[in-house]
């Protein structure tokens, strides 16, 4: 899967990912320096006498005006310290830049999913659960960035730096450092291997567990109605916390079976230095010979744990997220269709007709057919009304000619050219929906009805011409703040027919060559619809308009009624009225 998540980085975020392993490879560089520093400057605090009569340093040291062997000290000293600051600071400017780059690229990775996913189908949309796909995209996106990307930086980091650290107690200790090494690394492997698939088992748990999460929430606040009419909070309560227990279990599991070898292998390396100074004590070796050597084994010791460790846990915390890290990768694997590279192409043309041609639909090969054969011709400028039974294809028609499904069979055209998925996008901007169900946003009037428009780029007087046409201008300026009125979370602080009317308005502000109204005037009283009615009808007689309704009053002014039955057969009625 990291060779699949590899695949799917952008080049120019491949380029930087060598320029941060470089940047660690310097990084290890400096640990070399300030842990092999340890070993002359020991021995030097011990033997000055011994460094100041060295034939390659001597030259050197009477060049910066040493000319005694206690002198030698405090030079000595001053480049301890700072190749000691100079391995620490780097160690924060890798930290810094590599976090940096994981949630640049968690970045890039989430607005991808987002624009991946923004641009299926509508069918894909229609069948999906909305819980999985938020989960998916604000959920596990995270997840990836925090136990994925960033520990497999961290990783690479401290797999340079512990090859590094070995590297150097090899040239002090050959022997002891290798054997330390070899003890530690085998520990820490069969601590991988043995817990990888309990850290599997979790991962499965932690992906299902945070979707079904997300949906007891979606639920519990979108039927807040009728939990509050029912008294049942505290079913929907016990629901969550069903779900949160398993989720919270699995995310402690991980996190201990990842932190808790660091406190044992310290100890452990305690346990260690003081046996090989035992040893070198009884070899015969004079003290001070020993001090030097057992300093530097300390410190590439206390340096190369923690990287061990960093090591051990980045390995375990991308086996706990193997999950989260499939179910991103299939959604950055969703094709964007083809529609989407037509959206810089010219609109279609509709000058005369939109015509349907044994047009049949259905959403899978084992659901039923929902429209079959159908045959229609709508030219421009008409009105026309779409009545029939519940579930008799009406909306599915519209969604058709909206080119929001696509035919199982037959073809939609308009001019004689067929509607396709290469060309659907140019023709969706020509439409201009209005559905039973108006959705709005938890931001201002202005911004609901020029809907999806920043709000720089607003048309301010038409949006007061749609609103006016609507009937829901006079109502809209009598507010204290007006069209800055902030409307809630789908319009929850205005009543349904003024959600109603600021979709409307919506649609009119689009100023389309096809108006689409889908039961929405069903929520208004009998004289608002009937003033909204008149203004659609007032409007361009080149404007296309298809109504569905189930008051035929609704439709009096159409030029022809279509009924639709199952198995959906049409028929042509004769305009009401």
């Amino acid at each position: 899967m990291m060779i699949r998540l590899w695949r799917a980085i952008e080049p120019r975020r491949r380029q930087q990912f060598v320029g941060l392993l470089a940047l660690m490879f310097v990084g290890s560089l400096t640990e070399v320096v300030s842990i092999g520093a340890v070993l002359p400057f020991l021995g030097a605090l011990a033997s000055p006498e011994r460094v100041f009569e060295q034939p390659a340093l001597k030259p050197m040291l009477l060049g910066l005006g040493v000319t005694s062997a206690q002198q030698v000290i405090l030079p000595l000293t001053i480049a301890f310290c700072a190749a000691s600051l100079l391995a620490g600071g780097m160690r924060v400017l890798v930290l810094r830049l590599s976090l940096g780059y994981a949630f640049g690229l968690g970045l890039d990775l989430s607005t991808e999913v987002y624009r991946r996913t923004l641009h299926q189908p509508y069918a894909v949309h229609v069948a999906r659960n909305s819980s999985k796909v938020i989960n998916g995209i604000a959920i596990k996106t995270s997840e990836v960035i925090f136990y994925v990307i960033v520990p497999a930086m961290t990783l690479v980091s401290a797999a340079l730096m512990s090859l590094a650290i070995i590297a150097t107690l090899a040239n002090i200790v050959p022997l002891t450092a290798l054997a330390s090494f070899a003890v530690f690394g085998v520990l820490y492997a069969a601590m991988v291997k043995l817990l990888r698939r309990r850290l599997k088992d979790n991962s499965e748990i932690i992906s299902r567990e945070s979707t079904h999460a997300i949906q007891h929430l979606q639920e519990g606040l979108g039927g807040i109605r009728d939990i509050l009419l029912d008294g049942t909070q505290e079913s929907f309560v016990t629901k969550f916390r069903r779900t949160d227990v398993a989720l919270r279990t699995a995310q402690r599991d991980n996190s201990f079976v990842s932190l808790s070898p660091r406190h044992m292998m310290e100890s452990a390396g305690m346990v260690l230095i003081a046996l090989i100074a035992y040893g070198f004590t009884q070899s015969g070796a004079g003290v001070a010979a020993v001090i030097p050597m057992l300093a530097a084994l300390a410190l590439g010791l206390q340096r190369l744990l923690p990287a061990l460790q960093q090591l051990y846990h980045s390995l375990s915390t991308i086996h706990g997220a193997e999950d989260s890290l499939r179910e991103m990768l299939h959604l950055l694997d969703q094709r964007l269709p083809a529609e989407k590279a037509a959206t810089t192409e010219r609109a279609l043309g509709f000058e005369r007709e939109i015509r349907m041609r044994g047009l049949g639909f259905r959403y899978s090969e084992q659901a039923p057919w929902i429209l079959d054969d159908q045959d229609l011709v709508i030219s421009k400028g008409a009105r026309v009304g779409f009545v029939g039974e519940t579930g008799s294809g009406k909306s599915t028609l519209l969604d058709i000619i909206m080119g929001l499904l696509h035919p199982t069979r037959g073809e939609l055209l308009v001019d004689d050219i067929p509607v396709t998925e290469a060309n659907v996008a140019a023709w969706r901007p020509r439409i201009a929906h209005v559905p039973q169900d108006i959705f709005l946003t938890d931001g201002t009037v202005w911004e609901n009805i020029a809907f999806g428009v920043p709000r720089d780029r607003i048309d301010e007087a038409a949006v007061r011409n749609a609103a006016s046409l609507a009937q829901i201008g006079p109502t809209i300026e009598s507010w204290s703040q007006g069209f800055d009125t902030i409307v809630g979370e789908r319009g929850v602080q205005l009543s349904g027919g003024q959600r109603q009317r600021i979709g409307i308005a919506r649609a009119l502000y689009k100023q389309a060559d096809v108006f689409v109204f889908d039961e929405a005037t069903s929520a208004l009283d009998s004289a608002t619809e009937e003033a909204v009615m008149r203004a659609i009808e007032q409007m361009d007689k080149r404007i296309t308009i298809l109504i569905i309704a189930h008051r035929l009053t609704t439709l009096k002014n159409c030029d022809r009624i279509v009924e639709l039955k199952r198995p959906s057969e049409e028929i042509t009625l004769p305009a009401a009225g």
